[in-house]
């Protein structure tokens, strides 16, 4: 294995590592590192991420569960969205063949700045939240709370088949906000195991336009797989406002890196 590769893998292992404690990482880092550091074209580095985010993330859902991280009625609420989102995106880029990057290159602007701004509200959660302030606001039994949980799974399901961010970086932010009184653990958990179909099919979608990388793919996983396991292990293991420290971090670096590209 030659240096570019083994800096693939440590890449893989470092961004595993990261989904697994924060849920963040795979579209908002992954993405920028393919392009920039490895000279991928854009479209390639997308559906190769896509990939690599789905197997990644696939192989921490067992653990989530068991360690009841998972709330499965927002995940549905989510999918019933996200898919059918993906789902038309990726149709309309099959017939109407756009200029995608510029549009992508757009997107990630107004992301970058999104998760500049994500990652200083979370920073300051575990000083300002008042617990029972957050449970009175939290719209998990409202109508408009499933239908924001709707709406939010069609914009992720758009943004990520088109520039295979979203699924985590934004995903993790708008859960916070639409149900505040929920665990960092949990928001973590299920924005991680929605990602899984979500970025299966648009990587899927990718793979039939022929950007995948497949050598690229085997390298990042090597890395992955084992750095998700250790973060997810240590999310089941540290207090609640760690890591939510943990995630401001991430966000913050990962606005930044989009920005930078």
């Amino acid at each position: 294995m030659h240096w570019p590769s083994l800096w693939i893998v440590a890449g893989g292992w470092l961004i595993g590592f990261l989904i697994g404690m924060t849920g963040v990482g795979a579209g908002s880092l992954t993405t920028p590192m393919l392009i920039v550091s490895f000279g991928l074209p854009p479209a390639v580095a997308v559906g190769t991420d896509l990939l690599f985010a789905s197997i990644t993330k696939a192989t921490a859902a067992w653990r989530h569960q068991k360690l009841a991280n998972i709330d499965w009625v927002i995940l549905r609420r989510l999918a019933a969205g996200s898919l059918p989102g993906a789902a038309v995106l990726l149709a309309w880029l099959y017939l109407a063949h756009p200029e995608t990057e510029r549009l992508g290159q757009a997107i990630r602007q107004v992301l970058g700045y999104a998760l500049l701004v994500s990652a200083a509200a979370n920073a300051l959660y575990p000083w300002v939240a008042d617990h029972d302030v957050l449970a009175a606001l939290d719209l998990r039994n409202t109508g408009f709370g499933r239908t924001a949980t709707n709406l939010l799974g069609v914009v992720l399901g758009s943004l990520v088949a088109l520039t295979s961010v979203g699924a985590g970086a934004i995903g993790v932010v708008f859960l916070m906000i639409i149900y505040p009184s929920l665990r960092a653990r949990q928001l973590i958990g299920t924005d991680i195991v929605h990602a899984i179909p979500l970025t299966l099919l648009a990587g899927l979608g990718h793979l039939g336009m022929g950007s995948v990388d497949f050598l690229v793919l085997g390298f990042l996983l090597l890395g992955s797989i084992p750095g998700i396991a250790i973060g997810t292990r240590i999310t089941g293991a540290v207090p609640d406002w760690s890591l939510r420290i943990m995630l401001a971090t991430v966000l913050l670096y990962a606005g930044f890196s989009i920005l930078r590209h």
